[in-house]
């Protein structure tokens, strides 16, 4: 039940990103409606987890750093896919998938950390 929880917290943080993203016009990142950036949050999740197995198998070992452009790679085109599959959620060209990517991810952390830190829940 908790992990449960944990996804439908961490798809609604990314529905807030995706939001706050696509507010920045130069990044080329739109979002219809609050919806669509549920949705595109719990289809990211969805696709992040299964793709986290393969970016989990790549980070192991000692040549970690020389699959870590394969990782980032897969982190954009996760985000891409993601825009492909939800209706409402557009990007203007890959370089928008790039930047996203990127900025998804640290907005995510800033925004689950800040999360923790008022709830007192350890992110």
């Amino acid at each position: 039940m908790q992990a449960i929880i944990g996804f439908v917290v961490v798809a609604i943080v990314t529905a807030i990103a995706l939001i706050i993203l696509s507010k920045i016009p130069p990044l080329g990142i739109e979002i219809d409606g609050l919806d669509k950036a549920i949705t595109a949050g719990i289809i990211f999740g969805v696709l992040n987890g299964l793709a986290g197995i393969v970016k989990g198998l790549l980070s192991l070992g000692p040549l970690e750093f020389i699959f870590f452009p394969v990782i980032i790679l897969i982190n954009i085109f996760v985000f891409g896919l993601t825009a492909k599959l939800v209706q409402g959620f557009r990007l203007k060209s890959i370089w928008s998938a790039v930047l996203g990517a990127f900025l998804l991810g640290i907005l995510n952390s800033i925004l689950l950390k800040l999360l923790a830190g008022l709830t007192g829940v350890a992110a």
